[in-house]
């Protein structure tokens, strides 16, 4: 069974930092590229970033780029994102999902694309 756990979420304050993860099971994670995204109630979802599949190819959103990071560890089948200097836009419910094979700088934050999702986990960014 293909199943994606996210973990790390939580409050924080603005200036502050969380590490969220993504474990995967049921497959391989080094075959697919693992995107993040975000939901904040009455926004559409967001992509925040991705890590793409053999090519190792990262995307980023433009209201994170310099402060997110994504990164993978393929010997623990988990993606993680190291979020930085958190603002209170950044709260919100984020996913990780998958799908099999590399994205492109065109393609990545597409969310309709993506197969396979985990439950999210809340981040908070409040003072």
């Amino acid at each position: 069974q293909v199943q994606l756990v996210e973990s790390g979420g939580g409050l924080v304050q603005p200036g502050g930092s969380l590490t969220l993860s993504c474990a995967a099971s049921g497959f391989t994670l080094d075959y697919y590229a693992i995107g993040w995204f975000r939901q904040a109630p009455g926004k559409e979802r967001e992509g925040v970033s991705c890590i793409s599949s053999s090519d190792e190819s990262t995307y980023y959103g433009d209201s994170v780029k310099g402060r997110f990071t994504i990164s993978r560890d393929n010997a623990k089948n988990t993606v993680y994102l190291q979020m930085n200097s958190l603002k209170q836009e950044d709260t919100g419910v984020y996913y990780c999902a998958g799908v099999r094979g590399n994205r492109s700088g065109y393609t990545w934050n597409m969310y309709w694309e993506y197969d396979y999702w985990g439950q999210g986990t809340q981040v908070t960014v409040s003072s």
